[in-house]
């Protein structure tokens, strides 16, 4: 015991025990890593910004692993760049919550070190939604886009489009495109195929969309492409052509907008079936100049106040000659009880989503912006 002594006290005996302690304390300073790994927040950090403040970095070596989990154990996609000098997340991260980073760097020898950090996110004072359309799990026609108006003018769009993902089944290109500052619509370059599968992620917890405004939704919507129907009505021959897949079903006498009340032209979206609606002539700047209160089989074209819908007043009008104060109209009975009537037959063959469009009209091309009828730019403009 006292030679084992004598030789661990770093006697110059040139005892075993002495060169056994000095080769321990050399493996143990060659076992340690020279990479440093920093974790941007600092362990502990509270009200972190949701963009851009979560970083990774490593110096004298490389990042080989970097995990960033939230409370529930839901993963932050990243990216290792910078050949292993860092690591950024590819999204925004949700307001109001916890996350934890844990991260692994080799030194060129192989040896690692690895950091672990907490944090948590500010809790927004102002936030911002967007309502959509169309509905989850609903089936519309080719020519409905998916569109959203937020609650809130945004001023950060980049950051907003980014947050929303839309994915097809079959896979095609799907843009966005702004109206203003608080809708944006999304759309594929021509309509959809019959039978598409649409899933749209709205990713927006945790997105600013304009200063000290951030986004609180995050949710899943899915809608499916029904049977290609697009009816095209001529204000010239007072027709509509309804389609199906390209091959015309039916024609249907009609009456639209009269001399100095011409129906827009262009390609129309149905956007709301409604089978009673009452009509005001003061709701779309018309004044007294009519007031009816039961026109029955009613279907939306326009925000503007546009309808294809039924019609129990026209008389002869029907194929003959245009009458109306801008809508299309079809020969339909007071009450709209009569499904053999032309505006029933088109009511009940009809889907939100189905598109109507006018030609022959004296009037301009319908706003993109009027209604869901972005179709009316070209794909050119629609991804400007």
């Amino acid at each position: 015991m006292a030679v084992t002594a004598c030789g661990g006290s770093g006697s110059d005996s040139g005892s075993g025990s002495q060169d056994g302690k000095g080769k321990d304390s050399s493996t143990q300073q060659s076992a340690q890593s020279q990479a440093a790994v920093t974790i941007a927040p600092k362990d502990g950090a509270r009200s972190v910004g949701t963009s851009g403040a979560l970083k990774v970095s490593a110096a004298k070596g490389k990042l080989t692993e970097v995990v960033v989990k939230d409370a529930k154990g839901r993963a932050v996609d990243g990216t290792i760049t910078g050949g292993g000098s860092r690591w950024a997340p590819s999204r925004h991260l949700a307001a109001a919550t916890a996350y934890t980073v844990h991260a692994v760097a080799e030194d060129s020898a192989g040896r690692e070190a690895a950091e672990d950090s907490r944090f948590t996110t500010l809790t927004p004072q102002h936030t911002f939604t967007g309502s959509f359309t169309p509905e989850d799990g609903s089936t519309v026609g080719v020519g409905m886009p998916f569109s959203l108006r937020f609650t809130r003018g945004i001023t950060h769009p980049e950051d907003v489009e980014k947050a929303i993902r839309i994915t097809t089944e079959p896979a095609v290109d799907v843009e966005g495109h702004w109206f203003g500052n608080d809708r944006l619509d999304f759309r594929p370059e021509k309509y959809w195929k019959a039978g598409t599968k649409v899933t749209v992620r709205l990713d927006l917890d945790g997105v600013e969309g304009r200063p000290g405004v951030y986004g609180e939704q995050a949710r899943t919507v899915k809608f499916t492409i029904g049977r290609n129907q697009v009816s095209v009505v001529d204000a010239k021959k007072h027709t509509m052509k309804v389609t199906q897949d390209g091959k015309v079903i039916k024609t249907i006498p009609v009456t639209t907008g009269k001399p100095g009340y011409d129906t827009w032209n262009g390609q129309m979206v149905m956007s709301e079936k409604l089978t009673v609606t009452r009509m005001n002539g003061e709701t779309v700047g018309y004044g007294g100049e009519y007031d009816i209160k039961d026109v029955p089989h009613a279907i939306r074209l326009t925000t503007s106040g546009t309808f294809i819908h039924g019609n129990y007043w026209g008389g002869g009008a029907f194929g003959n000659y245009n009458a109306s104060h801008g809508c299309v109209g079809l020969r339909d009975v007071r009450g709209g009880w009569d499904k053999g009537v032309p505006a029933a037959w088109l009511f009940n063959h009809s889907m939100i989503g189905d598109v109507v469009v006018v030609k022959n009209s004296d009037d301009r091309t319908v706003a993109p912006d009027n209604g869901l009828n972005g179709w009316n730019m070209s794909w050119k403009e629609w991804t400007a």
